[in-house]
């Protein structure tokens, strides 16, 4: 048996993945609270009602890292990303105390991306050069529009002048900065999807991620859900980025984000192509991969009061702790690495998963024969129309 080769157990016919090598290593730090909470939003987080409380939250997150330590020893962290919620809503003094938190536990690489979500309005744009003195080397800032009609609709708190304002500082301190940007919005035409973008690219951002706004269960959209653009608005929009950014200098390397040469984000990277996270704060998700074939997710406990008041009862953060199967992670793994549209190398499947590449043989042969997918020894790459049509091309490799 080569080294890595998963073992077979005969008498079950079992897989047990085994790995060579583990997958590199990030961390997540979630912040979970907004100022407001906007009616598309399904992510985890609450509305601030009081003092945000700095250094109570950052000893629960080192108390976080020291219980998960056990589990990543010795493994170096390639980037971190603060995220929430709204992490500007802490000050940068406490933004440097976690950072400083984070390096005395953690061994993070000198070089490592370190990036903090920021909202225009929560801030003013004084705190940019602060921020980037705490070791904060990345802005990714939540615009999602510049025009007024549709700020008010998507339920913002800052206005066009505000989020130009703040687009256009945060490059006099930062090499990295990502404008989040949503098309497909109600009411919204293809000329004031072009106006938002063109805004946006004038303000010399190094990256852009351009989601189209879906709505999500659970959410206020959902309750009452808004007129939306028809699918051929969506396709124009879709087809005049493909043709504009690269004129712009954008490359498109996912299926919804664009770069500058070199300014791709290595964290969301990461994650994309099955690497390991851990993640820290209410509601943060980890995946942690180990040397005997196991990968295994948890999750915090999701409310905010709940994960820090066990701290004081001695109870652990986590809400719920499992492997993930052979099969999943087959799953697991081409859903998010078929968001590379150049696709990706061969061998990362088993390096990632820990699996022989023969275990999808049939779903790749049926997604190629579809046309959805373009195989090859050395790349597997999603073709434009498996682009086109992702979530069908993906769920081919759903588990049966």
């Amino acid at each position: 048996m080569t080294p890595g080769q998963p073992v077979t157990n005969n008498r079950d016919n079992i897989l047990t993945p085994v790995f060579d090598s583990l997958p590199p290593l990030a961390l997540y730090i979630h912040i979970p609270w907004c100022i407001r909470k906007c009616p598309y939003c399904d992510f985890y987080s609450n509305r601030l009602t009081g003092e945000l409380d700095e250094d109570a939250y950052i000893a629960v997150l080192q108390r976080d890292i020291e219980l998960a330590l056990p589990l990543v020893w010795g493994r170096r962290i390639i980037s971190v990303f603060i995220g929430g919620g709204t992490p500007s809503l802490f000050s940068a003094a406490g933004i440097d105390r976690l950072l400083k938190m984070v390096r005395s536990l953690l061994p993070v690489l000198p070089d490592a991306e370190i990036s903090m979500e920021a909202n225009p309005g929560t801030f003013e744009t004084e705190k940019f050069k602060e921020y980037r003195e705490t070791g904060i080397n990345r802005l990714s800032i939540g615009i999602q529009s510049f025009n007024p009609a549709h700020l008010q609709v998507l339920g913002r708190i800052h206005g066009r002048e505000e989020a130009l304002a703040a687009a256009q500082t945060a490059r006099m301190y930062f090499d990295q900065v990502n404008l989040d940007l949503m098309l497909g919005l109600p009411g919204q035409t293809l000329e004031q999807f072009q106006q938002d973008v063109q805004t946006a690219v004038s303000c010399d951002p190094t990256h852009l991620s351009l989601y189209q706004l879906t709505i999500e269960p659970n959410t206020p959209f959902a309750a009452h859900p808004p007129v939306l653009p028809d699918e051929d608005v969506l396709d124009s929009m879709q087809q005049w980025m493909e043709q504009a950014l690269p004129g712009m200098g954008f490359e498109h390397y996912e299926v919804s984000a664009w770069a500058k040469p070199g300014c791709q984000c290595q964290h969301n990277s990461n994650y994309w192509l099955y690497g390991d996270y851990l993640g820290i704060g209410a509601a943060a998700h980890s995946k942690i991969t180990f040397p005997d074939g196991r990968i295994l997710r948890r999750m915090c406990v999701r409310n905010p009061g709940a994960y820090m008041l066990g701290d004081e009862a001695g109870k652990t953060p986590f809400e719920e702790t499992f492997e993930v199967s052979v099969e999943d992670r087959q799953f697991e793994f081409m859903m998010n690495a078929l968001r590379f549209i150049n696709g990706f190398p061969t061998h990362l499947f088993e390096e990632r998963t820990g699996l022989p590449l023969a275990c999808i043989s049939e779903p790749l042969q049926l997604a190629e024969d579809k046309g959805l997918l373009a195989v090859s020894p050395t790349t597997i790459c999603p073709t434009p129309l498996g682009m086109r049509f992702l979530n069908d091309l993906q769920e081919i490799f759903l588990p049966d």
